[in-house]
């Protein structure tokens, strides 16, 4: 209370702040918070294991409070991030529910949009496996006519194996395929998806715009419907954010993608391994095809040439087929089965000439007996058994 008195202006009382056991440990923190999501739990274990923290969890939990709470508001304010004509496209799966002759199925859609014109490109899928995936970009840059020099992409598993040593190491397949394209995957910051807003509004426009009210024969017509609805409504309608259509502002930007017509496809290059199954079929891409059957349990190499999968074991063809459309579909060779050989030597020595069975003692051959022979037999009395 003198203390007080005594000052010329009045002071608040300001306790003196006390030290922490997380003090050294504060940048460490700050860095590792949002990659784990800001769980208090994980931290703690963290610290304790590999940093030699002994204090409690409470204390862990009552620092990680302030900085979610930064989080929060920072992503309630964040900036757009704008990019120029050519420098960047966003691509994500979505997941629509429609019925395909009356079936309910899942459709998973494709879409890229453009960073800059907001110009959007979508495709179903029945899947998002690999070959997906990679028909779907070589569509998109056919449509476009182009690529943009960066895409970016969710931490998806046929783009991204896992982290090591804090880089994202990224699918081998997929790395070569972007290596052919030319282009440069860019990936969003974990537990930060909203970093490519412009697809995911893409995505929600194509499931709020184009799916309600429609019906559809199949995938194929799902398919043709939905680029029919890309030219006459999405391309031209005024965007929300640019306030411009985006096939005006696609004009700027086609001058500035690279060109990707008469770029040869990576898909039909891409040498698939496959394993002959014991009906000596191989799957690919839904359908089964066939393979000479002494290749049971080989592993075989297939590559597209044009309209047919061509089958190598050992850099020798073996097998060759038309392409089928569709799903579940199957092609068998018949010279490729277990009974091919058999085939083979009775359609060599079918024409053969019958034997001369001019010389041939038909009597030493079949001996010829008279048919009275046999009613003696059933005639003549059976001899009785003495007891």
């Amino acid at each position: 209370m003198r203390t007080c008195l005594k000052q010329e202006c009045w002071r608040p009382y300001r306790r003196e702040a006390a030290g922490s056991l997380l003090d050294a440990h504060r940048d460490w923190l700050g860095a590792r918070a949002p990659e784990v999501n800001y769980s208090a739990r994980i931290l703690w274990q963290e610290l304790r294991q590999q940093r030699g923290f002994a204090g409690s969890y409470v204390i862990v939990r009552r620092a990680v409070v302030p900085l979610r709470l930064e989080a929060s508001v920072a992503s309630l304010t964040q900036r757009r991030f704008e990019t120029g004509p050519g420098e960047q496209a966003q691509c994500d799966w979505g997941q629509v529910t429609v019925r395909l002759g009356g079936v309910r199925t899942e459709i998973h859609v494709f879409v890229m949009t453009l960073g800059y014109s907001r110009r959007g490109f979508a495709m179903g899928f029945l899947r998002e496996r690999m070959p997906d995936l990679l028909a779907a970009h070589e569509a998109a840059f056919a449509h476009f006519g182009g690529r943009c020099e960066f895409l970016l992409y969710d931490r998806m598993r046929t783009v991204v194996l896992g982290t090591s040593e804090g880089r994202a190491r990224l699918n081998p397949t997929f790395a070569s395929f972007a290596a052919h394209w030319g282009f440069t995957p860019r990936l969003c910051q974990p537990y930060r998806a909203q970093t490519k807003g412009k697809v995911e509004s893409g995505v929600k426009y194509v499931k709020r715009n184009f799916v309600p009210g429609r019906q559809f024969r199949d995938l194929e017509d799902f398919n043709a419907q939905l680029a029919a609805w890309q030219i006459e409504v999405a391309d031209v309608r005024d965007h929300g954010t640019t306030h411009q259509r985006p096939i005006d502002r696609f004009a700027e930007e086609a001058q500035a993608l690279a060109p990707t017509a008469g770029h040869p496809s990576f898909l039909a290059a891409m040498v698939r391994e496959r394993m002959v199954a014991d009906d000596w079929l191989v799957s690919i891409e839904g359908n089964r095809y066939s393979v000479p059957f002494a290749l049971i349990g080989k592993t075989v190499q297939v590559v597209r040439q044009g309209g047919s999968w061509v089958i190598r074991h050992r850099g020798c063809v073996v097998a060759e087929h038309p392409v089928l459309a569709g799903r579940a579909q199957l092609s068998v060779k018949p010279e490729h089965g277990p009974g091919a050989a058999a085939r083979n030597v009775r359609q060599r020595h079918g024409n053969r000439p019958p034997q001369n069975t001019a010389n041939v003692d038909v009597a030493r051959e079949v001996e010829v007996r008279d048919l009275a022979i046999y009613e003696r037999l059933f005639t003549t009395p059976m001899l009785e058994v003495a007891p």
